[in-house]
């Protein structure tokens, strides 16, 4: 059976009517690159710069070019701490939120 629609349009249109869903999905990027998972971290974010920011606005922001974002993002990408830094802040910013990091017991 087909896809009738894109997955990334479908998550475009849920993350400008839902704010808490653009909020879940940072909040899912932060948690899976701390605990270990940069790749799908990666991707995620990818897919929520599509949604919010946009990836030429997040150049200007940046100072980085478009295409450079679209490598660190991919799945085998590899940006410096720097630039993660610089792409979460752009996103807490859009969104107008903030990241608060907790240590818990792990079971």
């Amino acid at each position: 059976m087909a896809l009738t629609r894109s997955f990334k349009h479908s998550i475009a249109e849920r993350a400008e009517r839902d704010p808490a869903f653009s909020q879940a999905l940072l909040d899912e990027a932060a948690t899976l690159f701390l605990n270990g998972e940069p790749e799908m971290s990666r991707i995620i974010l990818r897919d929520l710069i599509n949604a919010t920011v946009g990836f030429e606005a997040l150049a200007r922001e940046t100072a980085k070019p478009s295409k450079s974002l679209h490598r660190m993002l991919s799945a085998s990408g590899n940006p410096s701490m720097d630039n993660l830094a610089a792409i979460f802040a752009a996103i807490r910013a859009k969104l107008g939120v903030a990241i608060e990091v907790r240590a818990v017991p792990a079971h």
